[in-house]
C-alpha cells in the first residue's frame, strides 16, 4: 500500500488503517479470537501499518487482541490507542486527570504487549481537566518513551489549539464520511493551518454507505446502532437515496459503494487517513482496493452536486453521546 503521513508530525503510515473496534465491541457478539488476530495479520500482510483501538473497547479486550496479533512484526506498525474515560466506561463519563492518564497508558502497554505506545490519542475532551493538564502529561509520558505522538479524538478548535500550544498533536480521530461532513466547516482547514493530520472514523458510515444496509435491516440490543436515531427505520429510508446515487457513480467507476466513500476521503486532502473496520476478510480486501479507485475532478463535482441535493437525516449520536462532544 501507499502511505501518507500525518500532518507534520512525521508519522507514517498506510494510506488506510483498520479500526479495530468492531472485532469485539459495540456491533454485536465478538468475533472468535483466532479470527480477529487472523483479520488483523491479514490486513498487516495487504500493507496496513495503522492499527487502532482503545482502552474503552471491550474494557481493554481489544487492545489484548491487537497487541497478541501484531506481536510478530511489532516494530513494523503504528498502535494507536485511547485514554479518557472512567474506569474505560464511556456511560460513566470522561476522566483525564492526569494520574488516570498514566494508569491507562501503563496497562495499555501491558495490553498490547510493547515498550511504547505510538500515538496515543485523548478519547474524549474532559470539560473537568484543563486540557494543558492533559496535554502536559502526555508531553511527560512522551520524554519518558512510553508514548510517542498525541492525538485527539472528536475535539473542537478551541480545546485542540490549547493542547497543540503544550505539545504538538499528530493526529485528530473524528467521524468524517460522506454523510458526516461537519468537519470540513472549520476543522479541516484549522488541521492544515497547525500541520496536524486526520482520522476519520467510521469512513463507510458504520456501514450504511457500504449499501448492505437498508430500511428493514434489524440491529441487536448488543449492536450500538440499534439506539442510534441516524439509523432508525425512518432515517434508514430517507438516507437511502444517497447509497443508491453513491451506488450508481460506483458501478460507472467499476468500484464499490464503499471503494466510492473512502476513495472520496482520501481526495479530500493528503494527510487524511480513514480507519474503516471489518470483521470479514473480503470486507478488508474490498475497503483496501479503494487505494486504487482515482477520483478525476469530474468526478468529485459530481459527487458535491450530489451532496447539495440530498439531506441527511438522524442525528449521528443519542442525547447522551452526544454531551461528550467537544464543541
Amino acid at each position: 500500500m501507499k502511505t501518507r503521513v500525518l500532518g507534520r508530525s512525521g508519522l507514517e503510515v498506510s494510506s488506510l488503517g483498520l479500526g479495530c473496534m468492531g472485532l469485539n465491541h459495540g456491533y454485536g457478539p465478538a468475533v472468535d479470537k483466532a479470527h480477529g488476530i487472523a483479520l488483523i495479520r491479514g490486513a498487516f500482510e495487504r500493507g496496513v501499518t495503522f492499527f487502532d483501538t482503545a482502552e474503552a473497547y471491550a474494557q481493554g479486550a481489544n487492545e489484548e487482541l491487537l497487541g497478541e496479533a501484531v506481536a510478530p512484526f511489532r516494530d513494523q506498525v503504528v498502535i494507536a490507542t485511547k485514554f479518557g474515560f472512567k474506569n474505560g466506561d464511556p456511560a460513566q463519563g470522561a476522566d483525564s486527570r492526569p494520574a488516570r492518564i498514566r494508569e491507562v497508558a501503563d496497562a495499555a502497554l501491558k495490553r498490547l504487549r510493547t515498550d511504547h505506545i505510538d500515538l496515543f490519542y485523548q478519547h474524549r475532551v474532559d470539560p473537568e481537566v484543563p486540557m494543558e493538564d492533559v496535554a502536559g502529561t502526555v508531553k511527560t509520558l512522551i520524554a519518558e518513551g512510553k508514548v510517542r505522538h498525541f492525538g485527539l479524538s472528536e475535539a473542537g478548535e478551541r480545546s485542540i489549539r490549547r493542547a497543540h500550544a503544550v505539545q504538538p498533536v499528530a493526529a485528530l480521530q473524528s467521524e468524517y464520511s460522506l454523510w458526516w461532513r461537519e468537519p470540513e466547516q472549520v476543522i479541516l482547514p484549522l488541521l492544515e493551518e497547525l500541520g496536524i493530520g486526520f482520522v476519520p472514523f467510521s469512513p463507510l458510515g458504520k456501514g450504511f454507505l457500504t449499501g448492505a444496509i437498508g430500511a428493514d435491516t434489524k440491529f441487536g440490543s448488543d449492536d450500538f446502532r440499534s439506539s442510534v436515531p441516524r439509523f432508525s427505520q425512518a432515517a434508514l429510508s430517507a438516507n437511502q437515496a444517497l447509497v443508491d446515487v453513491l451506488g450508481q457513480i460506483a458501478r460507472d467507476k467499476g468500484a464499490t459503494p464503499a471503494q466510492m466513500a473512502l476513495a472520496w476521503l482520501l481526495a479530500q486532502r493528503p494527510w487524511i487517513v480513514p480507519i474503516p473496520g471489518t470483521t470479514k476478510v473480503h470486507r478488508l480486501e474490498e475497503n483496501l482496493a479503494a487505494e486504487q479507485v482515482a477520483l478525476t475532478a469530474a468526478d468529485l463535482e459530481r459527487i458535491a452536486q450530489v451532496l447539495q441535493q440530498i439531506e441527511i437525516s438522524g442525528e449521528r449520536y443519542t442525547a447522551a453521546s452526544q454531551r461528550l462532544i467537544d464543541r
